[in-house]
């Protein structure tokens, strides 16, 4: 029988809308002319299948109900999104059916037809008609959808019984994969109570309802909520062998409207990030309001996001510079797309190729463009593969950063602001070392240059190229195993929005030659990072005391170069500013004589012994095992 109904909805389901709107049209005839019947007979007493009056009420009825009907919308309708929005069009139509009907029957009166017609046909249409489309969505949804899906059916709860879980759920309903058991709420009052005919339960009973009720699944409609609060929630609920998602901030949703395409899985970032800080405005205006700003490595991580920040402060130019013609494509195409949507017409973007250690493109910018502020973002950072190819680091990330900063010295920039690393201090690695390297130049230059020299060092960003956060995804993703360097290693996260936005205000202090730190809060066990990311996909650690777990954490051992934890400064003496995220430190640096030898030497070397030799020189701290640097080939 259910496949017979199945094979029917299916052929109805593949009209065409004109098509499907004449059934519906039909079939809403067809109850009408059944209630008229039920209502005639219940106020006469008996079963009377047609006369004269039901004749005098079906003309009326139908020739009320056809254009009343047609232009209220009831027929645009979709039926497997049925919810409350085509309810609200019902009683619309209906206020407008009932009136005449009352005026015609009741008031005005037509011999031989009860006047309580008037108002007991409509009644009972409406209730006919509303369960008519209930039982539409229940068969297109619940039966031909689940059939034509034909996989498992998930259960999940939603947490949170507010305005946006009552719109993903309104929204879920069309998604036959998944089966909504109830909303999970903090508030124990609402324990028991119903939203839409879906049960609430108080989260403190929450694992005693996901064993009831086999939940797979759990969807956080908390968009409002913040970090600290959302921690808590994933703290509890993580425990369980379930799958966390969320919705986004409701700052991120454009309409305002809540839908399942806006569930997305529960980034590490919800939950390491802390609460934003109201950004000193004063200090981001000093280097981007009104100014021509030009940003290297402008497709990178950093370099993008700082892009997105000067786009909305107020720049009057942005030049994008960049090595790589695709990075640099993907930036100008989402700049200008994000321009001509806000409407910012105020604002040239450039976008120029080339390279940082090429002095003769750089001079050539400079002295066409004449931009007022550098954020120097351009580097690799990669520690593995610096560390197989020191030479070429040292090209990009030292000898690049002479070129820049010497380029903004000639033409009497602004403001120079370098994007430095907390692996610049005490550095173990090529990498490190080089970011060190590129620091001492810029603090050097400093000295006898008009130009406002700066550093912000801060420590990894959360979504980056070259974050453990996507690779661990991935890895799970795989069935695993997820590989660790090692259990204890920490680092410091923070989120590229929030260390962009901190870069730009870090500039807007600066008088010359500081190195400036970002607070990144607490250091993370990378170890503890894992488990919670193979936690928050409903899966759980395959280790000795459970065997039979899902994911494999493997330690392969600390790459070459890479420290188990990382530090912000090299001194003890930080001090503080006039923003609470920013802290500030006057580090030494060689003299500008030695400094000069060591780029001379820089320039000529081919040999990556020989460069770690110099890099040692150039940063009497770096500690470096000569047994792990592989010799690359130099052509």
């Amino acid at each position: 029988m259910i496949a017979v109904i199945t094979t029917i909805l299916e052929r109805i389901a593949n009209l065409s809308r004109r098509q499907k709107q004449a059934i519906v049209l039909m079939l809403d005839m067809v109850i009408c002319i059944q209630s008229i019947w039920i209502a005639y007979s219940l106020r006469i007493g008996v079963w009377i299948y047609w006369d004269l009056a039901i004749q005098k009420i079906v003309l009326a009825a139908l020739l009320t109900m056809i254009p009343v009907f047609y232009f209220v919308g009831v027929y645009n309708a979709i039926f497997r999104y049925a919810g409350s929005g085509m309810m609200k069009t019902l009683v619309r139509a209906f206020i407008f059916y009932t009136v005449p009907m009352v005026v015609l029957f009741s008031i005005i009166g037509i011999a031989g037809v009860p006047r309580t017609i008037g108002i007991l046909q409509p009644i009972i249409f409406f209730i006919m008609v509303g369960f008519s489309r209930v039982m539409a969505r229940y068969l297109m949804i619940d039966l031909l959808g689940r059939s034509r899906f034909g996989g498992p059916v998930k259960s999940v709860l939603i947490y949170g019984a507010g305005n946006a879980g009552q719109q993903l759920a309104a929204s879920m309903r069309s998604e036959p994969a998944m089966a909504l058991r109830g909303y999970i709420d903090d508030d124990r009052r609402l324990d028991g109570q119903k939203l839409d005919g879906d049960k609430v339960f108080w989260s403190g009973n929450l694992e005693e309802v996901i064993h009831k009720h086999g939940v797979s699944d759990i969807l956080l409609a908390l968009p409002n909520i913040s970090r600290k609060k959302r921690r808590a929630i994933v703290d509890q609920i993580q425990q369980f062998k379930v799958h966390v998602q969320t919705l986004p901030n409701m700052k991120e949703i454009m309409d305002g409207k809540v839908s399942f395409n806006d569930i997305r899985e529960l980034d590490i970032e919800d939950l390491l990030g802390r609460e934003p800080v109201a950004p000193n405005e004063l200090l981001l205006g000093r280097t981007i309001v009104g100014k021509t700003v030009m940003v290297t490595g402008a497709g990178g991580s950093i370099g993008s996001e700082l892009c997105r920040q000067i786009v909305k402060f107020g720049a009057h130019k942005l030049i994008l510079f960049e090595r790589s013609e695709f990075s640099l494509y993907a930036i100008e195409t989402e700049l200008r797309k994000y321009v001509a949507d806000h409407n910012i017409d105020n604002i040239e973007i450039i976008p120029v190729l080339g390279s940082v250690a090429d002095a003769d493109r750089l001079a050539e910018v400079f002295a066409f463009w004449h931009p007022d502020t550098v954020f120097h973002a351009a580097a690799y950072k990669h520690v593995p593969l610096v560390e197989a190819n020191p030479v070429e680091g040292i090209r990009n990330n030292i000898l690049g950063t002479y070129e820049m900063a010497y380029a903004a010295h000639i033409a009497k920039v602004s403001d120079f602001i370098l994007i430095s690393t907390d692996k610049a201090v005490r550095p173990t690695n090529v990498m490190g070392a080089t970011k060190r390297g590129a620091e001492q130049i810029v603090q050097a230059l400093a000295e006898e240059s008009e130009t406002r020299f700066s550093m912000v060092r801060f420590g990894n960003v959360l979504g980056s190229s070259g974050s453990v956060v996507p690779l661990f995804r991935q890895q799970i993703q795989a069935g695993g195993p997820i590989t660790l360097t090692h259990k204890d290693v920490t680092r410091y996260f923070m989120t590229i929005p929030e260390a962009a936005q901190l870069v730009i205000q870090a500039g807007g202090m600066a008088k010359g030659g500081e190195v400036f730190v970002l607070d990144m809060g607490k250091s993370v066990r990378i170890m503890d990072l894992a488990k919670t990311m193979v936690q928050l996909s409903g899966l759980t650690i395959r280790d000795k005391s459970t065997p039979d777990g899902d994911i494999e954490i493997v330690e392969i051992g600390l790459r070459p170069g890479e420290k188990l934890y990382e530090e912000l400064i090299i001194g003890n003496d930080p001090q503080s500013t006039v923003h609470n995220r920013i802290m500030m430190a006057r580090e030494s640096h060689l003299g500008q004589d030695s400094l000069a030898k060591l780029l001379n030497e820089f320039q000529k070397c081919r040999n990556s012994e020989e460069a770690v030799r110099l890099l040692k020189e150039l940063v009497p701290e770096f500690e470096h095992e000569r047994d792990n640097v592989k010799v690359e080939k130099v052509s």
